[in-house]
């Protein structure tokens, strides 16, 4: 019998690492030839955290910076555009370069924007905050740096214990994007043990993507006798990735992180007859292939995939890149107007009146779907409905004509935005 690899599906690109990328592609291809010798872009920290990613982008043109200080007044004068990366920023970067007269480009992941936006939600309405997630990452950085007072960062269980607070406090949970979902599973439980009036955000904040492909790597890891990832050190969603796979092999296997194929040690594979592949989301897929060639060439040539979900989301690029979107149709019963912006990783309404909080019928332009929410219903042209969470927060389907309504609304009691490309 043929020695196999056994792929894993979802793997690679997520929407978040895929606008970001696309991002700095399109200002590298809308550029006209300067002069000035100023570059066509600047880049701050990684775009993503993958090394060939990062490479290809400085080939085009673009110039990676650890910090905005390193940029120059000309280019800012110039109108250099300046991306932040998928990871986001601290509102001291932002006033950083408003304060310079930057032309800022916001590639920031829309799910790490909402992690970011719940920060200062609950700090507004009085919470401690604790933050699960690792230190010096730059997610965890700009998270923290939305209000480093009430937003306390712990990455291990063990920290639990260096956390005081009291009955009287109002506390709640966020985590970073990329952990493990059995990496936080304890810190969790010691927390809520320990301060068991804690309370959780509506949604998980670990994004769609790292679940689905951890998801993924423990099937590929139960038909495998090794496990490799494709993937950057510096990545954090890789290395939870291997973690997790070295998790399912148990004692069966080794789970190993490369870079790329000229990582692979030949003698990893002595006594494997089936290899699982996977690889983080800001890998390009040509990486995979590279290492599925070399495994080949090892004599594993029977190569079979293991699919858990189909992933269909996408990211609209940010503002900053798009046509200045038009207000949409208002609904004669409603105040407030629409304009359109993305931000969560599925179709979202949030629904609030203006003055009391009592549901508002409003009209969508795409699809024009009536949304009707009502004691934690939301009901949609055609009479299907889906449960709204405490906050307001509902699954936003089909429009009348089927297709999908946006990306997601945001709302307070004065104003209501909604989303879609």
């Amino acid at each position: 019998m043929a020695k196999r690899i056994v792929l894993a599906d979802p793997r690679g690109f997520c929407a978040g690492v895929d606008r970001a990328i696309l991002t700095v592609q399109t200002i590298l291809k809308a550029a006209s030839a300067r002069v000035d010798g100023l570059p066509p872009v600047y880049v701050r920290r990684q775009i993503v955290h993958n090394r060939h990613v990062v490479e290809d982008l400085a080939a085009q043109g673009a110039v990676f910076v650890q910090e905005l200080a390193e940029i120059p007044d000309e280019a800012a004068a110039a109108g250099i555009p300046i991306v932040f990366s998928a990871h986001g920023v601290s509102p001291q970067v932002k006033a950083e370069a408003a304060r310079r007269g930057m032309h800022v480009v916001d590639a920031t992941c829309p799910l790490v924007s909402k992690v970011h936006r719940e920060v200062l939600r609950f700090v507004r309405e009085g919470y401690e905050i604790i933050y699960i997630g690792h230190r010096g990452h730059d997610e965890a950085v700009g998270v923290v740096g939305e209000d480093p007072v009430h937003v306390h960062l712990i990455e291990h269980e063990a920290d639990v214990d260096s956390l005081d607070f009291r009955p009287e406090q109002k506390l709640v949970l966020l985590t970073q994007t990329t952990l493990s979902i059995d990496e936080t599973a304890g810190t969790i439980a010691a927390l809520k043990c320990r301060f068991p009036w804690m309370k959780e955000p509506p949604s998980s904040d670990i994004c769609y993507a790292t679940s689905n492909r951890q998801a993924a790597v423990k099937l590929v890891a139960e038909q495998s006798d090794s496990v490799v990832i494709v993937g950057s050190a510096n990545s954090s969603n890789s290395v939870r990735l291997m973690e997790v796979a070295q998790g399912a092999l148990g004692e069966r296997g080794r789970a190993h992180r490369v870079d790329d194929a000229n990582e692979l040690d030949p003698s990893w594979f002595d006594g494997v007859e089936a290899v699982g592949v996977s690889s983080g989301a800001s890998v390009p897929d040509e990486l995979v292939a590279g290492v599925i060639e070399a495994l080949r060439a090892q004599g594993f040539t029977d190569v079979s995939t293991v699919e858990t979900i189909k992933e269909n989301m996408h990211f609209v690029l940010p503002a900053e890149l798009r046509r200045k979107p038009s207000q949409a149709r208002q609904c004669a019963c409603s105040p407030h107007r629409l304009w359109w912006d993305e931000a969560y990783s599925k179709p979202y309404v949030r629904v609030f009146n203006a003055n009391d909080g009592a549901a508002t019928v409003l009209g969508i332009a795409a699809g024009e779907c009536s949304i009707l929410a009502v004691d934690g219903k939301v009901t949609l042209t055609g009479g299907s409905a889906v449960n709204a969470d405490a906050d307001g927060y509902a699954a936003a389907g089909l429009s009348a004509t089927g297709a999908p309504v946006g990306a997601v609304a945001l709302a307070d009691r004065s104003r209501v935005l909604a989303a879609t490309p």
